[in-house]
C-alpha cells in the first residue's frame, strides 16, 4: 500500500464514508491530489519537498550596514510593543532597512539570519524584474506581444492571440482560473503539486476578453516562466542567477523549485527559497530604480511602469501593478506572498521592510504595521 493510502488510513477522526470518498479522489487524480493529502496545505519549509535548481551565492556579497549606538531615530523601533507582535504572530523573520543600514533584525521561532524561507507570491515580483530584463535586452521585443509567439500551442484554444505579455503582468488576461488554495482540483493547486506543468498550460481555456477587468490569478505568471524560458534560451533560474543573483551579491545560496527533475520547469508563480537578508536586496533593487552600486541591472523605464499607479486604463488596478502590490497611491509598494512573505519599499523614506512567516496571524493587516514603523522613522 502507497505511503499516500498509509497516511489517509492514520486519520483516525475520519469516517468510514470519507476515507472511502478520499481513496476514489486519490485514484481519480493521481499525483496531484496525493500529495496534497500527504503534505496537507503548503508550508514555507515545502522547498524540501520539490526538486529544485540551485542559485549560487555571489563571491562578492553585498552586506547592508550594521547600526551602531549612535544612530538616531531608531530606538523607536527596539519598542516592546512591536517585538512583542512578531512574538505573538507566527513571523520567522522581520528586518527594517533604512539608507542601507540594517536597523532592526530579528528572528523568531527557531529560525535564524541562514534560515530558508520559501518566498510563495513574493517570487512574482521576482518573475515580472526577470521579464523587464529580457526586454531591455531585446529577447522580449515589447510586452505588447501576443503571448502565441512564444506559446503556440495556445492557438488552438481560442483568442489567445489577443492576449499579451502586459495583460499576464496586470493579471488581465482574462484566462479561466480559479485561486482556490484549498481545492485540489484548482489550477492554483495543480500548479503547485503537479509534475507536468507545461502539459497543463497546454489545455487553458479564456473566461472573458482579455483588458475587461483585473483578476489576480497564478496562471498569468506561470505563463510569464515559460515565456521567459523559451525567449532567453535557458532555464529562468539560470537568469536570475546571471542577471539578478550574482550581481547582487547574495550571501547566500538559494534555489527555484521546479515541477520535476527531468526537463522540469520552474514554478514561477512561487517557490523561490531564500534568506531573509538576500530577499532585502532584491527590495533595495527597485529602491534604487533598478540601479545596482551604479550598474542599472532594469532599466529605471521599466521600474517606473512597474510603480505607476496612475495607469488604469486597460482593465488593470492602481494597487497591483505588474506583479507588485501597492499599500497606496503615495508609492508605496511590496511584495506579497502566501503566508505573509512580504518585502515592503517606501521610497520617500529609502526604507526597505522584509516580513517571513509561518501565517499571516490573524486580524493583523501587515502592509498597516510597515507604514507605522516605517512612519516613526
Amino acid at each position: 500500500m502507497s505511503s499516500v493510502y498509509l497516511k489517509l488510513f492514520s486519520m483516525p477522526c475520519l469516517s468510514l464514508r470519507t476515507y472511502l470518498f478520499l481513496l476514489i479522489l486519490v485514484s481519480l487524480q493521481g499525483c496531484t491530489f496525493s500529495r496534497m493529502i500527504w503534505y496537507n496545505f503548503s508550508d514555507i519549509t515545502d522547498y524540501k519537498i520539490f526538486p529544485s535548481r540551485p542559485l549560487e551565492k555571489s563571491e562578492a556579497p553585498f552586506y547592508f550596514h550594521q547600526r551602531t549606538s549612535t544612530s538616531t531615530r531608531i530606538n523607536q523601533l527596539d519598542t516592546d510593543s512591536l517585538t512583542k507582535l512578531l512574538e505573538e504572530t507566527p513571523t520567522v523573520a522581520f528586518l527594517v532597512i533604512r539608507n542601507d543600514t540594517l536597523l532592526y533584525e530579528k528572528y523568531f521561532q527557531d529560525y535564524t539570519d541562514s534560515s530558508i524561507v520559501a518566498s510563495f507570491s513574493t517570487g512574482k515580483s521576482y518573475v515580472s524584474a526577470l521579464v523587464g530584463i529580457a526586454v531591455d535586452e531585446g529577447y522580449i521585443k515589447s510586452v505588447q506581444e501576443p503571448i502565441t509567439k512564444y506559446i503556440p500551442e495556445l492557438k488552438d484554444n481560442g483568442d489567445f492571440e489577443k492576449i499579451t505579455i502586459e495583460h499576464l503582468l496586470q493579471m488581465t488576461s482574462g484566462i479561466k482560473s480559479k485561486e482556490k488554495y484549498y481545492s485540489p482540483f484548482s489550477h492554483v493547486a495543480r500548479l503547485y503539486y503537479g509534475k507536468n506543468l507545461r502539459r497543463l498550460l497546454k489545455n487553458l481555456k479564456i473566461a472573458y476578453p482579455p483588458g475587461e477587468k483585473f483578476e489576480y490569478i497564478s496562471l498569468n505568471t506561470q505563463l510569464l516562466g515559460l515565456i521567459l524560458e523559451r525567449a532567453t534560451q535557458q532555464t529562468m533560474t539560470n537568469y536570475l542567477q546571471e542577471k539578478i543573483w550574482t550581481p547582487l551579491g547574495m550571501e547566500y545560496d538559494a534555489s527555484w523549485s521546479i515541477d520535476r527533475k527531468k526537463n522540469g520547469l520552474e514554478k514561477a508563480f512561487c517557490c523561490l527559497n531564500a534568506r531573509a537578508i538576500d530577499y532585502a536586496k532584491f527590495g533595495r533593487l527597485y529602491l534604487k530604480k533598478g540601479n545596482w552600486q551604479g550598474k542599472q541591472i532594469i532599466s529605471e523605464a521599466w521600474i517606473e511602469k512597474t510603480t505607476d499607479v496612475t495607469d488604469t486604463t486597460r482593465g488593470n488596478t492602481w494597487y497591483q501593478q505588474y506583479q507588485w502590490w501597492f499599500t497606496s497611491k503615495k508609492g508605496n509598494f511590496t511584495t506579497n506572498g502566501l503566508h505573509g512573505q512580504f518585502i515592503f519599499v517606501h521610497p520617500q523614506k529609502n526604507i526597505i521592510i522584509v516580513r517571513l512567516g509561518k501565517r499571516s496571524g490573524k486580524n493583523i493587516k501587515w502592509y498597516k504595521v510597515f507604514e507605522a514603523t516605517a512612519a516613526k522613522l
